[in-house]
């Protein structure tokens, strides 16, 4: 006699599949993240450190050279204001412009006296220019204009350009001090300081 239980229809495969329990998953060793695609992180991280590090050595090494900087003094130094010349019979009879440049004066001669006008506007401090054909000193930058004396005689200049100190050394030629300068105010109420030892030599 035929057993019952045969004559029921075979399970299909994929209702077996359905009815199968899952499988749990397998755990990853400890210390280990899962399998998967590398994310790169740990390099970012790294990088991210050495730039902070950069950063803050660098500060530590830029304030300390700026607490060194404190140590040294900060000394200026300017041109020689003390310049020799020649001697005076290597000048003619007039303005010479051979030290305009490199001393910003002009050497006058005008027997019996030899000075040194500093080629300075008194009025801006522009350089004037001068002008042979005029016979005069002319600031390019207001319209001043100055004797060959550097006597001011037209434009905004309030007074005469300045004269530097002058005097003969040991073996006579003409030594020119730019630092050391005499005035004329005169025109406005004040004194010449034009005619004091050192304004000129006699020659």
């Amino acid at each position: 006699m035929a057993n019952p239980e045969d004559a029921r229809p075979a399970a299909s495969p994929k209702a077996a599949a359905v009815a199968a329990p899952p499988k749990p998953a397998a755990k990853a060793p400890a210390g280990k993240s899962p399998a998967g695609p590398a994310t790169g992180k740990p390099s970012v991280n790294k990088f991210r450190r050495r730039l902070i590090w950069t950063a803050v050595w660098g500060y530590i090494a830029a304030s300390f050279l700026m607490f060194l900087r404190f140590f040294f003094p900060r000394a200026l130094f300017e041109p020689n204001s003390v310049h020799t010349i020649g001697y005076a019979s290597d000048f003619d009879i007039g303005v010479n412009e051979k030290y305009k440049q490199a001393y910003r004066i002009w050497i006058v001669k005008e027997p019996p006296r030899l000075f040194c006008i500093y080629a300075r506007c008194t009025h801006l401090g522009c350089t004037p220019d001068w002008k042979p054909a005029e016979n005069k000193f002319k600031c390019p930058c207001h319209g001043s204009g100055y004797t060959p004396e550097g006597v001011n005689f037209e434009g905004p200049a309030p007074r005469p350009m300045d004269r530097a100190h002058v005097e003969l050394d040991a073996t006579g030629q003409v030594v020119v001090d730019t630092s050391r300068l005499f005035s004329w105010f005169k025109s406005q109420g004040g004194p010449d300081h034009f005619e004091d030892p050192g304004a000129y030599i006699t020659v």
